[in-house]
């Protein structure tokens, strides 16, 4: 481990052990409000370094939930114009939340405005879903949806939603946790396989999980639940990722977040640790042999890469097959990531943006040796969710365009591509005025959508006619 991490460590063991210290001599807590976030209860330090594993999900616990996040100073929220300037003007027209970080080389942030010149109908299909979260496509051209509160459903593409599926695994759903993303397995069609992550219930709180089952042929449940992965069980509700995608070599890769809290966001930058990366697992929950850290020793075999904050949006490049990602920033600093195994993305050491005090992270560094950069990120943060590449026919001129969904910019961005630098933005789905969750293609060249929201949308992208 570089000396570097090893002082981290130090530090943040220092700062856990005076405040458990202070927490002793001041007694429990008795209020009922939450409580400020800088009066928050020590985190184990045990919970840094602890290994991923295989262990089932149990049934919902009594175990307290931690309050979350209360800023100790109003976050600055600015919401994304509905309008947009002129094609050619720079899209962004807000001021930056930090200023004073320039971006690292030109096209890194504030693209262009670009617009679709082929006439888009942006077509309602299903509505009423429960904070949907992801979708994945079954051979046939129906999905798979996931509600955020627990809910796997299946629906077709003229809108038709099917009852529950059941079996599904018991979900927290508070704050960022919940029934997550959805996979079909590459050979569905002869094993009617998915997996699913989702934050699960654990002895001593709850965790983020990925398991793997099999579609009754009915579609009515899932059979022969597998536990691939069990992340270490915390207590907070804030930041667990849960993004996931599968390779072109059959592994499996899911962002994991650092539960956002200054004790454990160190984790990152931990090889020890599975939390703030993104991990690489077989499909039956086996390491693979060429995973970058299988053979450092106290190294999480699962890494695939370290410094990351909360990547919930995965895909691949559709011409390498690379692992590209969206992070989560701080107030400002969204960003999207260009993966390569082993590398360092930097967090928490760097980061654009501010804290959501207002505060400085890192001191403000937006670069550190052995760090990357983002291939591209925003300031002010759009909150960038589900993405990706766009590989279809019925619009030749998205073709290699990076679809992300933003969440708190309440649209869909489109990012223009040239040999990996972003030369324009373009802001789709302004007129829904919802938080876009994922995006997906399908089979037919078609773009689709969904909204979080309590009455979240199932949205059809496709040329009108």
């Amino acid at each position: 481990m570089k000396p570097s991490l090893i002082l981290a460590a130090l530090l943040t063991g220092t700062t856990l052990v005076q405040t458990a210290e202070r927490a002793k001599a001041e007694g429990p807590k008795t209020e009922q409000q939450p409580r400020p976030w800088s009066e928050r209860p020590p985190v184990d330090p045990a919970l840094v370094v602890e290994k991923a594993s295989r262990e089932p999900f149990t049934e919902a616990n009594d175990i307290p939930l931690f309050p979350g996040l209360p800023p100790t100073a109003p976050v600055q929220r600015q919401p994304t114009p509905r309008e947009v300037p002129p094609e050619g003007q720079v899209l962004e027209q807000r001021p930056a939340v930090n200023p004073t970080q320039p971006p690292a080389f030109p096209s890194q942030t504030r693209a262009v405005a670009v617009r679709t010149a082929t006439p888009i109908e942006e077509r309602v299909v299903a509505s009423g879903l429960s904070h949907p979260w992801s979708l994945a496509f079954l051979p046939d051209g129906r999905m798979l949806v996931t509600e955020k509160s627990g809910t796997l459903r299946i629906v077709t593409p003229q809108g038709e939603v099917s009852a529950p599926v059941g079996n599904v695994p018991p979900v927290l759903f508070a704050g960022d946790c919940g029934l997550l993303a959805v996979l079909v397995d590459p050979d569905f069609a002869t094993n009617r396989l998915i997996y699913l992550s989702f934050v699960g219930y654990r002895p001593k709180g709850h965790a983020l999980m990925v398991v793997r089952g099999r579609l009754s042929d009915d579609d009515g449940a899932i059979e022969g639940i597998t536990q691939l992965l069990t992340l270490p069980a915390h207590t907070g509700i804030n930041h667990y990722a849960g993004g996931m995608v599968l390779g072109h070599d059959g592994t499996l890769y899911l962002g994991t977040s650092e539960w956002i809290s200054d004790e454990t966001r160190i984790a990152a930058q931990l090889p020890a640790s599975p939390m703030g990366k993104i991990l690489r697992i077989n499909r039956d929950g086996s390491i693979p042999p060429d995973n970058p850290y299988v053979n450092v020793s106290g190294a999480e075999p699962r890494v695939w890469s370290i410094g990351h904050r909360d990547p919930e949006g995965l895909t691949l490049d559709p011409k390498t097959g690379g692992l590209w990602i969206s992070d989560h920033g701080p107030q400002g600093g969204d960003e999207i990531d260009r993966v390569e195994p082993g590398h360092n993305y930097g967090w928490p050491l760097v980061a654009y943006g501010k804290r959501y005090d207002g505060g400085l992270l890192g001191g403000g560094r937006t670069q550190f040796p052995g760090t990357e950069q983002p291939a591209y990120y925003w300031d002010p943060a759009i909150a960038p969710a589900g993405i990706t590449f766009y590989t279809g026919e019925r619009v030749p001129e998205w073709q290699g365009n990076l679809f992300v969904s933003a969440l708190g910019g309440r649209h869909l961005a489109r990012l223009v591509l040239v040999d990996g630098k972003v030369t324009g933005e373009e802001r789709l789905l302004l007129s829904h005025n919802q938080r876009v969750r994922d995006v997906k293609q399908a089979p037919d060249g078609t773009l689709w959508v969904l909204t979080d929201d309590a009455d979240g949308r199932l949205i059809r992208l496709a040329p009108r006619g």
